[in-house]
This record gives C-alpha cells, sequence and structure tokens, in this order.
C-alpha cells in the first residue's frame, strides 16, 4: 500500500545586519554649530529626524505606510530603550534628511562575512556629531509584516541599539521573515534550486544477487527522468550518485519491510523551503523515497514514481506510465 508523500518546511531564518561604530564626524564648514541644550544621550542633537525614503527597484508599494509604522514603534520606546526621546517627520523626497530609509534589490555587503542572508542594513550611531543622513537599507522582497520589523530592526540600530539587545523581539540578530507571495513548487517546471541533483542509493534491504537488477533499474529510471519524463519534466535536469546520503538530494532507501507502509509497498518525503508561510513548499531541498518489500521487477517503478512526485507531478500531470495501476505495466521495462 502506498502512503501519501510526507511535507516537511524549513524556516527562512535571514540575518538583520548593522555596521559597527558611529558614522564619521561631517567635514568642519567653519560656522559655528548652535550648542545642544537637550538630552546628552542625543548623537543627533535634534529632538525631531527627518525622513526621506526610496524605492530603488521600482515596486510601486506602498512604503511609506510600513515606514512610518516602524517610526511610530520608536517613537514610543526610543528613551526606554535608547535612552533619549526621538519624534520624526516622514518627508519622502527630502534632499537633507537626517535618515534615508532606500529599499534595494539586493544588500551584498552589510559588515559580517557574508555566509548568511542579509535583509537589511543600518550604521550603529552611538555619538556625535553624525553625518547625516544614516542610510537605512532594505530588501524589497519581503511582505509587509516583515519589511516593517526589519525597518524596526534597522531603525534600532540608527538609535544606537546593538543585535540582541533590548527589545529583543526587534533587536534579535536573526529573524523568521516571510517573502512576498511566490509559485508553490507543484506550479513550478522545476521545483528545486538546481536542475544538477544527486542521489544515493541504500541497498541493505537487497538480496546481494538482486543488486545489479535493481542498480540497472534505478539508473534507467533516473535516466528517463532526465530525458524529461515524456515532456513532464525540463530535460536540464542531471542525477549524479554520491556515496554521502546526508549529502544527496535524492534517497533510495530499499528495504525488506518498514513502518512508512503497510505491507509491500512504498513512501516518499520532500523537504524544502516555505518563503512565503503559506504552509506549501515553494522549492524542494530533499527527497527521501522508502520502497519496502517488493519484487525486483517493480522497485523501478516505485521509485520512478515518487520521483516524479518530487518535480511537482500528480494526478493526469504523471506521464502515463507512472498513472499505471497495471502491475504487468509496472514490471515492465516501461521507460523505453
Amino acid at each position: 500500500m502506498r502512503r501519501g508523500l510526507a511535507l516537511a518546511s524549513l524556516a527562512l531564518v535571514v540575518l538583520l545586519a548593522g555596521c559597527g561604530g558611529s558614522l564619521p564626524a561631517p567635514v568642519d564648514s567653519g560656522t559655528a554649530t548652535p550648542s545642544w541644550t537637550g538630552d546628552p544621550d542625543n548623537p543627533y542633537r535634534e529632538q525631531t529626524l527627518t525622513v526621506a525614503l526610496a524605492d530603488e527597484v521600482g515596486t510601486d508599494r506602498d512604503y511609506a505606510r510600513l515606514v512610518q509604522d516602524a517610526l511610530a514603534y520608536w517613537e514610543q520606546r526610543s528613551e526606554e530603550y535608547a535612552g533619549y526621546p526621538i519624534e520624526y517627520e516622514l518627508r519622502a523626497n527630502a534632499t537633507d534628511p537626517d535618515v534615508r530609509v532606500r529599499f534595494v534589490e539586493t544588500i551584498d555587503s552589510c559588515g559580517h562575512d557574508g555566509t548568511q542572508l542579509t535583509a537589511g542594513c543600518a550604521p550603529y550611531v552611538t555619538d556625535g556629531p553624525v553625518n547625516r543622513p544614516a542610510n537605512v537599507r532594505i530588501e524589497t522582497d519581503y511582505d509587509d509584516a516583515s519589511t516593517v520589523l526589519l525597518l524596526q530592526h534597522e531603525l534600532g540600530h540608527t538609535l544606537g541599539l546593538s543585535h540582541d539587545g533590548e527589545p529583543r523581539d526587534v533587536m534579535s540578530a536573526q529573524a523568521k521573515l516571510y517573502t512576498l507571495s511566490q509559485p508553490d513548487a507543484t506550479e513550478r517546471a522545476l521545483p528545486w534550486a538546481s536542475p544538477d541533483l544527486t542521489y544515493a542509493v541504500d541497498y541493505d534491504g537487497v538480496a546481494p544477487s538482486e543488486r545489479d537488477a535493481t542498480r540497472r533499474q534505478i539508473e534507467a529510471v533516473l535516466g528517463y527522468v532526465a530525458d524529461g519524463a515524456e515532456g513532464t519534466i525540463p530535460e536540464n535536469v542531471t542525477f549524479t550518485r554520491v556515496s554521502d546520503p546526508e549529502q544527496a538530494n535524492v534517497t533510495i532507501r530499499l528495504t525488506d519491510s518498514d513502518p512508512c507502509s503497510d505491507g509491500d509497498g512504498s513512501c516518499g518525503s520532500l523537504r524544502g523551503l516555505d518563503p512565503d508561510g503559506d504552509d506549501a513548499l515553494e522549492t524542494y531541498s530533499r527527497l527521501s523515497i522508502t520502497v519496502a518489500g517488493l519484487d525486483t521487477e517493480a522497485r523501478g517503478w516505485h521509485v520512478g514514481y515518487w520521483t516524479a512526485r518530487g518535480f511537482g507531478l500528480r494526478g493526469d500531470g504523471l506521464p502515463e506510465p507512472l498513472r499505471s495501476s497495471d502491475p504487468d505495466v509496472r514490471r515492465s521495462e516501461w521507460w523505453h
């Protein structure tokens, strides 16, 4: 008996970054600066900061509303957490702002080693005088709630707050963020990050006398899939065998019996990313196939069926041989 395909999603954990140190002091213009009589902890020497914003990607999203939400958050909390009160005036097109929020496509560098995904970047402003504007960069791929969190976090850096300080729900160095809506894996021609896949096979449940025949079947089936599976799968897919299952995109386990099936049969499970948080995987990263208690001639069909499911194929979308319930078809060399 075949059991349904199990799915497991991995969270999109993103690094929230800030550049170390305060902003450099402005060049002395020779003009006397009025003395600041307000809070000495305020490096800006002003209680009201002008904020500009720029959509450098041209997304036409209503970023002003999201920025205003983040500014309101810190207007209510800056004195508690930064040590001084602050107010903001959002003027999107201001030419000489104190803070400029830039919405960008990607952030290549923000003062860390680049091994983690960075969605936002801003300078730590810990003392004055401040060379303005303090530039905040935010990537554009995230949904409204995640974008507001990014803005709150990066604006916190401009107030002198460091990673993992209070408030921790905002200033944590990492956060689970959700992107704008993306096509599900079942809606993509190629639901994997790359067409070049690796696979590993565990033959421990196969008698030594049957291993060569089983290996030929599996290689023939993966070749059928790599050739496009009768037009149902992109033809640029490749499969390369590796010895370590932990390094494989596809793992195939052949066993006498297994809890995944009631008696003889097979089952599969998929892992991948759900970056938009809609409870459906958008890309796959690992397919695990278990074939239990089947005779040699039928093993290839079950491997082919679950491999096709690993490319998002379901029901009538499967190639004709893999839709068949005829035992004679399943035990034939249907991949030719």
